[in-house]
């Protein structure tokens, strides 16, 4: 059955543009950026990610780490070059370095990142930049381990610096910091947070909060805080100028003029990034969300399942869902979320 939103049925080429190496959707964009969830699971509980009692998909219907890699790479022969593995915390997968070893040696993927939690960096940091990892990304959100363990719910402090300290020793090509600022929380920490990622040689993204999911624990709207806002916080004590840098993804980038390092921004609410989107989103169950904050959705456990070992079947449904991508997303803090799928659901 299929509706406005949601494509369950079984693939039929539409009226996508696409050659044999590219997928644009029916807005003229290009998309070349995967981000792939590999579990809904986490080892902490953030406040802005889940709610604090959170019911995880059963592990039966997650996508096996088979089908990860196979979607990933039709993905790349359809002209994908750039992929992020996501969480949950990715690294908490079982087995997981099957999936970066393998997707770390497809000859068309020409950036392969992480977005992590940095609580098993320790374990991991070395293996991840052996098996192809370029950049990863680890949220951090405050540098007090009081704070850090009320904003986590479980978390300790020390096993995220420990990851921190890991993942710079193993020599990744770029590592940043992503801190989602919420005010009356950590807001008096915007310059603490520069600090200790520049003077590391890494950094740093400020993301504004984004209303997906009920999560019971502060107002949305209470506790947000503007990019713009930070930006005049930083510029107290910093000079930033403006770059055209890119990462590929919705990051705005300045630079302090007395240091490499870079301040991102991601603004879902005060600066909409949805004209550029060039990226798509594979759920830990198989479900390929065409927009973060929009229902959109292709279920591509069923065409795996369906046909095992053939993809022409799983290249034609990818290639029919980019009719269905929406133009952008219309989050409203002041509203109950739309979408009730948490951050950690969607692939943070």
């Amino acid at each position: 059955m299929v509706n406005n939103n949601t494509n369950d049925s079984l693939p039929m080429k539409q009226n996508s543009i696409t050659t044999d190496n590219t997928l644009t959707d029916r807005f003229g964009r290009r998309i070349e950026y995967l981000r792939i969830s590999v579990t809904d699971r986490c080892d902490l509980r953030c406040v802005y990610c889940m709610s604090e009692d959170m019911k995880f998909v059963p592990r039966a219907q997650l996508l096996t780490l088979e089908e990860v890699i196979r979607i990933g790479r039709v993905f790349t022969e359809l002209g994908v070059s750039k992929i992020r593995i996501t969480g949950g915390e990715p690294l908490t997968r079982r087995n997981i370095m099957e999936v970066f070893n393998q997707l770390g040696s497809l000859d068309a993927l020409k950036d392969f990142t992480l977005t992590t939690n940095g609580t098993q960096l320790s374990k991991y940091a070395d293996d991840l930049r052996h098996a192809g990892v370029d950049r990863i990304n680890i949220s951090l959100d405050t540098l007090q381990e009081e704070r850090f363990s009320r904003i986590t719910r479980t978390g300790k402090l020390q096993r995220t610096m420990d990851g921190i300290d890991a993942a710079l020793a193993a020599g990744f090509k770029r590592i940043k910091l992503n801190s989602v600022i919420l005010r009356h929380r950590n807001h008096d920490e915007i310059i603490d947070l520069v600090n200790f990622a520049h003077d590391r040689g890494m950094d740093i993204s400020f993301i504004e909060e984004m209303p997906l999911g009920v999560i019971g624990d502060h107002d949305r709207a209470e506790a947000y805080i503007s990019s713009d806002e930070i930006l005049d916080i930083l510029r107290q004590q910093h000079d930033l100028i403006p770059t055209t840098d890119t990462t590929g993804g919705p990051s705005r980038y300045y630079r302090r003029t007395d240091s490499a390092a870079r301040v991102g921004f991601i603004s879902p609410h005060s600066h909409n990034f949805c004209e550029d989107c060039n990226r798509v989103r594979l759920t830990a169950e198989g479900r390929l969300l065409l927009c973060l904050g929009q229902e959109h959705s292709v279920d591509l456990r069923r065409v795996v399942r369906t046909y095992p070992g053939e993809d022409e079947p799983l290249r034609e449904a990818i290639i029919a869902a980019m009719d269905i991508k929406p133009r952008g997303h219309d989050f409203d803090l002041n509203s109950q979320p739309v979408i009730l799928r948490h951050m950690n659901s969607t692939g943070g």
